[in-house]
């Protein structure tokens, strides 16, 4: 069976936030070009593995000789989105991921796919057609993508400075009183 791409080659947005609250949230990188929208689940050090590579490719890039594809230092101003998800309908929940360069349309290429059925549960019919999320994101709208997602991803629990693991709001063992 053919796999099916969504594909996004200039997206109007592209950006990862959460639903839920810190310590139980979901985190989605969602895409869209007009009325076309696509939402796939994500961990979060995928997330923050995401944002930080890309930075790493457009940091290489800017090294270039002259910066020949006018890759910005910083996030451009008008490029800022700090919107809300638009409505959520999980595609699919992120397995493997490749991220590229394509000099061709100085572009950053990021393409995820699902999980197998090696890696988790499959809770689709067997008859459902393999897919792929492949999008194509313009070097400010990536250095834009990386900064919020960072935010994003520094955005839940604080860390404990006694055991250096997240702080449960509902209690946590460094904080808990002896017995």
């Amino acid at each position: 069976m053919p796999t099916i791409v969504h594909e996004f080659t200039w997206p109007d947005r592209v950006v990862v936030g959460t639903i839920g609250r810190p310590g139980e949230r979901t985190f989605y990188l969602q895409v869209r070009t007009g009325k076309q929208i696509v939402s796939i689940a994500m961990e979060k050090q995928q997330s923050a593995l995401l944002a930080e590579k890309i930075d790493e490719i457009l940091d290489q890039l800017i090294a270039l000789d002259g910066n020949p594809f006018s890759i910005p230092t910083g996030t451009p101003i008008e490029l800022v989105d700090n919107d809300q998800l638009d409505t959520v309908e999980e595609q699919f929940r992120t397995g493997a991921m490749s991220l590229g360069w394509d000099p061709t349309t100085a572009q950053v290429v990021v393409e995820a796919y699902p999980l197998s059925d090696a890696e988790g549960p499959d809770d689709e019919p067997e008859d459902d057609a393999p897919e792929m999320l492949l999008v194509r994101m313009p070097v400010g709208t990536a250095r834009a993508f990386a900064q919020r997602t960072r935010e994003v991803v520094g955005a839940g629990r604080p860390i404990c400075s006694l055991c250096g693991q997240p702080i449960d709001p509902d209690g946590h063992i460094c904080l808990l009183p002896e017995v």
